[in-house]
């Protein structure tokens, strides 16, 4: 099920950014581009940094969650009033930015930001400087789970986004790291359909699995609410 290729992106737009990522990291498209341009076309107008921070996702082909996506996890947040959240894999700070406004709009708070790559952490620094979010945001430079497992909790808000290979070991990391009532969103959990393969069932209470050993990822237990939107990711509340 799982490819263990690389997929070189293009050269970048500006400067010497350039990606190399896992297949495994790259986005399929689940709707089709006129409705998924229809969604984000839905989105009230970002900011200047924010819809330059799309054009080079564009260019380079990095992966982000793109702006309907985003303005959800940012719905989300707000909703709950998080005033902590942790991501497992932030990329360039795309998400990052979403929640930090929703953080801020909260009332203040702090959103970890955390990549495997220097540079990379570097960058979203500057994106996130320039947003106005650099007292928001704490960053860190290393393994996702890792750094989870040492960082004091609780969050109000966990978003994972790590390699999806990696999305079963992380959730005994997680649970303890969120607080009662809290969200964990989970990204890509359609895997281009083939979680129908995989025996997963839209019932009451969503049951998610692990493509390549059959794993459940988030136990239908009665701890667990899950749902589906018909985006890219499922919200589940602890």
């Amino acid at each position: 099920v799982w490819s263990c290729g690389t997929r070189r992106a293009p050269a970048p737009a500006y400067g010497t950014l350039r990606f190399t990522l896992p297949r495994s990291l790259v986005p399929v498209q689940i709707l089709s581009p006129e409705i998924a341009r229809y969604l984000d076309g839905l989105v009230p107008e970002r900011p200047t940094e924010l819809q330059a921070m799309e054009r080079i996702a564009k260019s380079t082909d990095f992966p982000i969650i793109g702006p309907a996506s985003g303005h959800l996890c940012y719905l989300l947040a707000r909703m709950i009033g998080a005033r902590r959240i942790f991501e497992l894999g932030s990329g360039y700070g795309y998400s990052t930015a979403w929640f930090a406004r929703a953080v801020r709009e909260n009332g203040g708070g702090e959103v970890h930001h955390v990549v495997w790559d220097a540079d990379l952490s570097a960058r979203a620094r500057k994106h996130l400087d320039q947003l106005g979010f650099s007292d928001i945001v704490r960053f860190h430079v290393g393994e996702a789970v890792e750094t989870l497992r040492h960082t004091g909790g609780p969050f109000d808000l966990i978003f994972n986004d790590i390699d999806k290979r990696g999305y079963p070991a992380s959730i005994d990391a997680i649970h303890p790291k969120l607080r009662p009532g809290g969200v964990l969103i989970i990204d890509n959990l359609l895997w281009s359909g083939r979680v129908l393969a995989a025996g997963g069932s839209h019932a009451t209470r969503l049951r998610f699995y692990d493509l390549a050993t059959g794993q459940e990822l988030v136990p239908g237990s009665a701890r667990n609410e899950a749902k589906t939107p018909p985006l890219r990711f499922a919200p589940v509340t602890d």
